[in-house]
C-alpha cells in the first residue's frame, strides 16, 4: 500500500532505537491488514520526551509505542491510564485521540497472554517473581489483576528494592484478595522456599541475556519440578541458561520471552487500530528461529 495523504502514522520513541524490530513488525501487519497506516522509529532522549510527544501531537499522529528511557515520562504526560499503566507507572503504547493522550502498557498483557497461549492461568495462582524493573512491574501488576493469588517478589538490595517495596503496596491497596511480599534476592533460602510454595516462577531480571547467556539466578536446580511453570522474560538468547536447566529437571512448561514480546505488540497493535494483528504471519516472519 502506498503512502499517501490520508496515511496514519504511528511510530516508536526511545532511545536507542535502531536496532528495533517495530517498524518492519507493524509495517508488515498494516500491510497485511490492508490498513491505510506508516510506522516509523524516532530516537528520543529522555528530555526530549515532553517535546516529541507533543510534537507528535501536533502532527496527529495516531499513536506510538515508548521505550526506555521514556516511558514513565510519558505516563506522566498522559490525560488518562489503563489501570496497568497508572499501578506500573508507565507506558509503552499510546494512543492520541481528540487531542488527548492516552496511556497503557502491554507487556504484562503479553507475558499473561503467553502463559494462556500454553494452557496456564495466572488466576489463584501463586508466582514468584525475580526482579523489579520494568518487565517485571509490568508482569507483577497484570498477574494480580488477572487475579493471581500471591506474588513473592525478590529484587537485589540495589536501587530497584525500593520500586519493588512500592510495587506490593500499590497492587494490594488497588487489587483486593492479592498478597504481595518483597524479598533480598541474596536470601538463596528464602528464594528457593517461596519457589516450592510457586506454581510459576518467573525471571524478570537481564540475568540469562547476553552476554550473560551463561548465567542464572537458580544455582540449586533441585527446585526445579515437573509441576513448576518457569518462564524467563529474556528473549535473546530464546533458551535461557535457567529454562535449559529447568526442562532438564523435568519442567513440563519452560518459555522464552519471545511469546511475550510478540504477544505485547499483538496487544499494541490492536489498542492502535482495533483490529487483530496477524500474529502467526508474524511469527513465521519475524520471530521463528
Amino acid at each position: 500500500m502506498e503512502i499517501n495523504g490520508k496515511t496514519e502514522l504511528f511510530c516508536l520513541i526511545g532511545s536507542p532505537v535502531g536496532h528495533s524490530g517495530s517498524p518492519a513488525m507493524y509495517n508488515y501487519s498494516f500491510q497485511k491488514t490492508n490498513l491505510n497506516c506508516a510506522y516509523l522509529a524516532f530516537d528520543v532522549k529522555l528530555e526530549e520526551t515532553e517535546a516529541a510527544v507533543n510534537g507528535l501531537k501536533t502532527l496527529g499522529c495516531s499513536g506510538f509505542n515508548v521505550t526506555m528511557p521514556c516511558k514513565t515520562r510519558a505516563a506522566e504526560l498522559a490525560d488518562e491510564l489503563s489501570d496497568a499503566a497508572a499501578l506500573i507507572g508507565a507506558c509503552n503504547t499510546m494512543v492520541i485521540k481528540d487531542g488527548k493522550l492516552y496511556g497503557h502498557n502491554t507487556d504484562g498483557i503479553g507475558f499473561v497472554k503467553n502463559l494462556k497461549e500454553h494452557g496456564v492461568d495466572v488466576k489463584d495462582k501463586v508466582m514468584t517473581v525475580m526482579g523489579a524493573g520494568g518487565a517485571a512491574t509490568a508482569i507483577q501488576v497484570q498477574s494480580a489483576l488477572e487475579g493471581a493469588r500471591e506474588i513473592h517478589i525478590f529484587n537485589r538490595r540495589d536501587e530497584f528494592y525500593a520500586n519493588a517495596e512500592n510495587t506490593a503496596k500499590k497492587i494490594e491497596e488497588r487489587v483486593p484478595g492479592v498478597k504481595v511480599n518483597v524479598y533480598p534476592l541474596e536470601d538463596e533460602q528464602k528464594l528457593y522456599e517461596k519457589i516450592g510454595e510457586s506454581h510459576i516462577l518467573v525471571n524478570a531480571t537481564k540475568v540469562g541475556m547476553k552476554p550473560m547467556e551463561e548465567e542464572s539466578l537458580i544455582k540449586d536446580t533441585r527446585v526445579f519440578r515437573e509441576n513448576l511453570v518457569v518462564a524467563d522474560a529474556v528473549y535473546n538468547p530464546r533458551e535461557t541458561k535457567m529454562l535449559q536447566e529447568a526442562q532438564a529437571a523435568g519442567c513440563k512448561i519452560a518459555l522464552g520471552g519471545i511469546g511475550m514480546l510478540l504477544r505485547q505488540g499483538e496487544a499494541a497493535f490492536r489498542i492502535f487500530t482495533g483490529e487483530n494483528m496477524p500474529t502467526e504471519e508474524v511469527y513465521e516472519k519475524f520471530f521463528r528461529e
